[in-house]
Parts: C-alpha cells; sequence; structure tokens
C-alpha cells in the first residue's frame, strides 16, 4: 500500500506537521506535484484522516481531567447507541471509547476545577442513559502522548 516515498513523507509531515509543503517535498525527495498527488491518494485512501490543532486544554482553565470507565446496563437493546448519542452532547466529554469486557466505555471528561467537574458529573454524566456502573479516574499526569508511528 506504501512505499518507501510514502513512509518518508508520512515520517516528516508526523515530526513537523506545520512545515510548508515544498520543504516537505524537498526532505520527502519529491517534487511539488508528486507530493500533492500522493497527499491526496493518501487522504482518499484514509491514510491521512486531515490535519487538527491539538489544544492545551490546562492553557484554556481547564485543570482537572477524569476518566469515567462505564459499565452499561446490556439488558438494554439500545444500551450502546443511547449512551454514545447522549455522550456526544457533553460539551466537556473530550473523548469517548468502546471496549470489549468487563467496561463497555471509557469517557475522558474536563473541568476547570473540582467544583465545575462535580456540577458535570452530577448534572451532566449521572443522566446518561443506561449506566449499570461508573469508575473514575482523576488524570495526574500525560507521560506519553505521541500518536506518531516509526514509519
Amino acid at each position: 500500500m506504501l512505499d518507501d516515498s510514502d513512509r518518508r513523507i508520512l515520517r516528516h509531515l508526523q515530526a513537523d506537521p506545520d512545515m510548508a509543503m515544498a520543504e516537505l517535498g524537498q526532505r520527502a525527495g519529491v517534487t511539488a506535484s508528486t507530493l500533492a498527488r500522493r497527499l491526496d491518494r493518501m487522504r482518499d485512501d484514509g491514510v491521512l484522516r486531515g490535519v487538527r490543532g491539538v489544544i492545551n486544554w490546562p492553557a484554556l482553565g481547564y485543570e482537572v481531567e477524569v476518566s469515567l470507565r462505564i459499565t452499561l446496563d446490556k439488558t438494554q437493546p439500545r444500551a450502546f447507541d443511547d449512551f454514545i448519542d447522549a455522550a456526544r452532547l457533553v460539551g466537556e466529554v473530550i473523548e469517548i471509547q468502546t471496549f470489549l469486557g468487563q467496561v463497555d466505555v471509557r469517557l475522558s471528561v474536563i473541568a476547570r476545577d473540582m467544583p465545575h467537574y462535580q456540577t458535570v458529573y452530577r448534572n451532566k454524566i449521572l443522566t446518561l442513559p443506561h449506566i449499570a456502573d461508573i469508575e473514575a479516574l482523576m488524570h495526574v499526569a500525560r507521560l506519553k502522548a505521541d500518536e506518531t508511528l516509526p514509519l
């Protein structure tokens, strides 16, 4: 699927996503037109999902992050769909993951401080449908958040 040129392009793009296209092409050893074609193909193939901004939540005043591990009442046929649809509407939920096993869903929740988190938890999280059990894990430190792959 990917050849050496594609991997070089991705390697340099991961290292510096803000790099100018001319410099990216030069570093990857391809012309500007070849770079454009390859990037378009990788987007069309789903290899590149897009460019995104990574927000430093504490810089915006969100000092608390909590990981909620949730077990759903699976006797309800629409438990997953209803829960996920409702969780998507909670602005403080910044990530939703589903799992196979005892824990069904994990939510990453941010808040300005503990009183704000308590309000979000009581008024928004606990009102989500089909919750059988919740375990809260208070985020202490992010030791690795690298999404790059060794290409």
